[in-house]
């Protein structure tokens, strides 16, 4: 906990709110993301899902401070202008998680989680009291304290996707940003990550913003989706009301169905292709 942070009553440091308007990027003078707006608040995931080229990790990024807006307005909590916080202060208070991280060479899993407390280290690399037990802490809420002292060019693509959100958490911020973090994973680490995803928030008060590609996953462990398509957010709001058949076929321009899984009661997306079931195809040659 830095100098000044407020806590909840569990002693935790709380999560921060991080509210965005206005943001317009370009690249090369063209406009692909348009005055764009959200609030991330905090024990809340929102998710960000749109079609490829949609703006979703633009629009992240430019959360981050990653990419320069044309025009944007960045605001934590109500009063701090985001974008006029020094990049070790901005960083007390957002972390990041991007896509296509490289593979660590020489170093044990533990000196990877420690980068994440940069922000908290003094100039020259002073002392950092608190770094050791929040290292301990990232570690073990990610279930990677077993690898510690393990070369991490040694881990799976999983184990390695865990150290990096470890060391996310290390950097103890109140906003956590996650671009597309469930790519290249098999099925359970997919699954046990976005259920760490749903446990920060519940449990530690952190609110989550991400990019995900796949729209049962987003349904799964949202708050709250915003729908992008060709840079614009096209609609804002609770699964159930983004997440329409009519809404994401116009979208994605392919037809997709939307049910409620028996199982889970969670909503459920399927896009129709030109091989329908089998059944479907006899019933159309009968």
């Amino acid at each position: 906990m830095h100098e000044g942070e407020e806590t909840s009553e569990a002693g935790r440091p709380r999560g921060h709110e991080l509210s965005a308007t206005g943001v317009t990027v370009a690249y090369e003078g063209v406009d692909v993301v348009h005055d764009a707006s959200m609030t991330l608040k905090p024990g809340e995931v929102t998710v960000l899902v749109g079609p490829n080229g949609s703006g979703k990790s633009t629009l992240l990024r430019t959360l981050a401070r990653l990419q320069r807006p044309r025009t944007a307005t960045l605001v934590i909590d109500g009063d701090t202008d985001g974008l006029a916080l020094s990049p070790r202060e901005f960083s007390r208070h957002v972390a990041l998680l991007t896509q296509g991280r490289p593979t660590p060479s020489g170093l044990t899993v533990r000196d990877v989680v420690e980068f994440g407390r940069y922000p908290h280290r003094g100039r020259w690399g002073k002392a950092d009291p608190g770094g050791r037990a929040a290292v301990d802490r990232a570690l073990a809420m990610t279930g990677v304290e077993d690898l510690a002292e393990r070369g991490a060019e040694h881990l799976s693509g999983g184990q390695l996707q865990r150290v990096w959100l470890a060391g996310c958490l290390a950097q103890e911020t109140g906003v956590l940003l996650l671009d597309e973090p469930t790519n290249h994973l098999d099925l359970r680490y997919q699954v046990e990550l976005l259920d760490l995803i749903r446990d920060l928030a519940d449990d530690h008060g952190i609110a989550v913003g991400a990019v995900l590609h796949d729209l049962d996953q987003a349904a799964a462990i949202a708050d709250r989706i915003l729908l992008l398509d060709e840079g614009r957010v096209i609609a804002d709001g609770d699964p159930e009301d983004v997440l329409t058949p009519e809404r994401l076929t116009g979208t994605y321009g392919i037809h997709i169905e939307v049910d409620s899984d028996p199982l889970t009661g969670r909503l459920r997306t399927r896009a129709i292709g030109r091989h329908h079931s089998r059944s479907e195809r006899l019933s159309t040659t009968s």
